[in-house]
């Protein structure tokens, strides 16, 4: 089925705004959003963008037809499909609701408790020989890259941003690999992770991604980024009780191998996170 798209006069396809919706069926975390945003920044005309990752859509606010947008959109792989292309109404305008102040904002607060977290949480997993406290850090330290390159896009090229986000995706890697060996080694040659140390981290892990949520609460219906950012700090509170449930197996069980599985998850889905990050291209 070819897309709905209103027929329109050269003059008034480059007066007019107009609103595009976009069926992206591999769209579905950070990651892809933001290697959107990276393909379309250099594009003229673009008004406003507008994700919703849990329906694979992009609505796109433009000026000008929507031919080059749906090229760069496809050259991603991302399997990008045109539903439907109109003249903006009214509705459509006010539907994107964003305020870009107010989000730029929210982004320096979620990077500061993230980056804050990741070296507190760090320190801890190392004094308490706690792999579920190690692999919890780096998922704040991805979290805090995420929302650095947020704030790193305004005004830069799009290949600059590129290799940052690559730097990122190879440290986010090499520090989950990283983890996941110290798994193995402490499963072959022992650990004793403290039960109560990772308990009361684990429980100060939970307020900050708390805190984000809240941050995050008023810009979840709108905003470039933020859709995103409240889907990834929601799981973070999920792997949070993961590790707290973790805490609470050591210390009933006085096994380390709790622990142990719980940041072999945790480093794992740190890693596939790199992988995505590292997938970015133009």
């Amino acid at each position: 089925m070819q897309p709905e798209q209103e027929p329109v006069t050269k003059a008034a396809s480059h007066d007019a705004q107009w609103h595009s919706l976009y069926h992206i069926p591999k769209m579905d975390c950070p990651s892809e959003e933001r290697l959107i945003r990276l393909a379309l920044q250099d594009l003229d005309g673009i008004v406003q963008l507008e994700f919703d990752l849990a329906q694979r859509q992009l609505a796109i606010l433009h000026q000008g037809d929507a031919t080059m947008i749906t090229k760069k959109l496809q050259c991603l792989g991302l399997g990008a499909q045109l539903s439907v292309s109109r003249a903006a109404s009214l509705a459509d305008r006010q539907s994107f609701t964003a305020d870009p102040a107010a989000e730029r904002r929210t982004l320096y607060w979620l990077l500061a408790i993230n980056a804050m977290m990741f070296v507190l949480e760090f320190a801890v997993g190392i004094v308490a020989q706690s792999m579920a406290l190690l692999a919890d850090s780096l998922d704040m330290f991805a979290d805090a890259a995420v929302y650095l390159l947020a704030l790193f896009a305004v005004g830069k090229g799009l290949q600059l941003q590129l290799r940052a986000a690559k730097v990122a995706g190879w440290l986010q890697a090499i520090l989950a690999l990283g983890v996941l060996a110290e798994v193995v080694r402490r499963a072959l040659y022992g650990s004793e992770p403290q039960s109560t140390l990772m308990l009361g981290m684990a429980s100060l892990a939970l307020v900050a991604n708390v805190s984000c949520l809240v941050l995050l609460a008023k810009h979840r219906q709108g905003g470039v980024h933020m859709k995103a950012s409240w889907i990834f700090s929601a799981n973070d509170v999920l792997i949070n009780f993961g590790v707290i449930l973790g805490a609470l197996l050591v210390a009933w069980t006085g096994s380390a191998y709790p622990d142990l599985l719980v940041g072999a998850v945790i480093g794992a889905i740190v890693l596939l996170g790199a992988k995505r990050i590292l997938a970015l291209r133009r």
